[in-house]
């Protein structure tokens, strides 16, 4: 059994298959671990989608913010953009039980994988894990998040959690300032200010980042 991680695939289907045909994937004894944005900006989201979905126990996938957004204009919480590009899913005769699917994926995944160097535990998620959290605090915010979604308060959750702000969670006043945060932290984060406080301007390469900024990528082992 080998164990492959795929980052965005973002409706390429074309390229998955590709890919996949690559590393010999079979799919009754290997998984994939796919870090979230399935859908949006190739032109074969809803393609993506029913496949991942047809194997989707070999597969461990959690939720990206092209995901959500998806999620969120189906339910009619947003406006689909001119950029957007899963038309062909909306238009899909079993949209919705794809969208349920989609909402009761998580938004980290943690399981402990035997490899050659041993057992070791293994942490997705999409955009990284906050420093100042503890693996604590990563299960309990993620699943505190996937409740909501999948939730009778789910189109209340939508309506919420899109926006920049807060930035730090000192600044968080309300739940929903706190569920809005830790979407942004989980699917949206890249580079934080010395502070902690999420920094949603600079969109580059970490080696190009200025200096007073840090990227998402360094994780709290307790």
């Amino acid at each position: 059994m080998s164990n492959y991680a795929i980052g965005d695939i973002q409706g390429c289907f074309e390229e998955l298959k590709e890919l996949l045909s690559i590393i010999s994937f079979d799919e009754e004894r290997d998984r994939l671990w796919l870090c979230g944005d399935l859908v949006n900006r190739g032109f074969s989201s809803l393609e993506c989608l029913l496949y991942l979905h047809s194997i989707k126990d070999s597969c461990n996938i959690v939720l990206g913010n092209h995901d959500l957004h998806l999620i969120a204009v189906h339910e009619g919480e947003r406006e689909i953009s001119k950029n957007d590009t899963f038309n062909d899913v909306l238009s899909y005769k079993y949209v919705d039980k794809l969208i349920d699917w989609l909402k009761t994926l998580p938004f980290h995944m943690y399981k402990k994988i035997n490899t050659k160097e041993g057992e070791i535990e293994y942490f997705m998620t999409h955009a990284g894990i906050p420093p100042h959290w503890t693996k604590d605090d990563l299960i309990r915010n993620s699943e505190e998040l996937s409740k909501n979604l999948s939730g009778k308060e789910s189109s209340f959750f939508l309506r919420t959690i899109f926006g920049n702000n807060p930035k730090h969670p000192d600044e968080c006043n309300t739940s929903e300032d706190n569920l809005r945060i830790n979407v942004n932290f989980l699917t949206r984060m890249r580079f934080l200010e010395q502070d902690g406080s999420l920094n949603m301007n600079y969109k580059g390469k970490i080696e190009g980042a200025p200096k007073t900024l840090d990227h998402g990528l360094k994780v709290n082992k307790k």
